[in-house]
């Protein structure tokens, strides 16, 4: 082959390259959804690259395409300057998986019911924002959602028992908002997986369902709430439980009588009513964390284990606990 047309075909390879770099991946319905975004935030700063002339998919941050299909799968608006409310058209991205909306400064408004449009959505994240307004029991319909995180917000209201339908999830995240009434009974009945749960520092009341007593929980922080009543049945030889927080209530109950799980490693009950006194099972147990004080607890404080190894604070204000760290017991 000559020289010439070896030139001419690297010319037409160069234009044909040059030609498909040039298309759009993005697709064009996505492309106008998430323009519509920007501008409902009045074209922040931090939205400056996505840019009508230019490619969502290659371009633009804080979104992600998925490779085959080109359409947008994430979403993810966090750390920065952005004031007004997250739009509705939000539920127009019909192949999204991961939406976030956290630590952003001026964030308003209630989270708009358009997300339930999002069956395929996985991960749900809009926290530490300033949202209000209560939580929609559409989300419940989000069947394959496996993180939901409504944390620090002022969200009011129930909890919706919907949530429950949520099968896949390994973590559900209310925590921080002013949210009031009683945990649902429904949260005993999770149709799957059993999460992870965050509901600390609301005004939630009442006595905590004892279908939550049936679940094998990893994880559970019921802190700073006006929850009453007896949670003992929490607990239990045979569970997975490694972390409770049941501090900052009114709980009642005798602790003497608990069974802990082998494998529990947190364990904070400080600030609430209860009596008894410490079982000496919890010598056995490879805690990280203790906390019982500012209870009715008495007795000697069991030697041994891990329990010397925290100091007076984790046990002071019972009633009439003593023994290390605490001052010895009166013969």
């Amino acid at each position: 082959m000559g020289t010439a047309k070896l030139y001419v075909l690297f010319l037409y390879s160069l234009l044909l390259f040059s030609a498909v770099t040039a298309a759009e991946l993005c697709n064009p319905d996505d492309k106008n959804v998430l323009l519509q975004i920007k501008q409902a935030f009045n074209n922040p700063y931090l939205l400056a690259s996505w840019k009508s002339d230019t490619d969502c998919c290659t371009d633009w941050y804080q979104v992600e395409c998925d490779s085959t299909t080109n359409r947008i799968i994430s979403l993810t608006i966090f750390d920065g300057e952005l004031s007004g409310q997250i739009p509705d058209v939000v539920g127009n991205l019909p192949y999204l998986q991961t939406l976030e909306f956290r630590h952003l400064s001026d964030v308003r408004g209630s989270i708009p019911t358009t997300v339930s449009q999002l069956s395929n959505l996985k991960l749900l994240r809009l926290s530490y924002l300033n949202l209000t307004g209560s939580i929609p029991p559409s989300l419940g319909n989000l069947t394959g959602l496996t993180f939901l995180e409504l944390s620090s917000n002022d969200l009011t209201g129930a909890i919706p028992s919907t949530l429950s339908s949520l099968e896949n999830l390994d973590a559900i995240h209310l925590d921080g908002n002013q949210l009031t009434g009683r945990i649902p009974d429904s949260f005993g009945f999770f149709n799957g997986k059993v999460p992870d749960l965050y509901l600390s520092g609301n005004s939630l009341t009442g006595p905590v369902p004892t279908t939550l007593g049936k679940l094998n929980f990893t994880t559970i922080d019921l802190s700073r709430n006006l929850l009453t009543g007896d949670a003992s049945f929490l607990f239990g030889k045979n569970k997975a439980l490694q972390q409770i927080d049941l501090s900052r209530n009114l709980f009642e109950f005798d602790f003497s009588k608990l069974d802990f799980p082998a494998g529990l490693t947190n364990l904070d009950v400080n600030h609430n009513k209860i009596y008894g006194s410490l079982p000496q099972d919890l010598t056995e147990l490879n805690l990280q964390l203790l906390n019982v004080s500012y209870n009715n607890l008495c007795g000697m404080i069991p030697q041994g284990g891990k329990l010397q190894s925290f100091d007076q604070t984790s046990y002071f204000n019972n009633r009439c606990l003593c023994g290390s760290p605490l001052q010895a017991c009166s013969k």
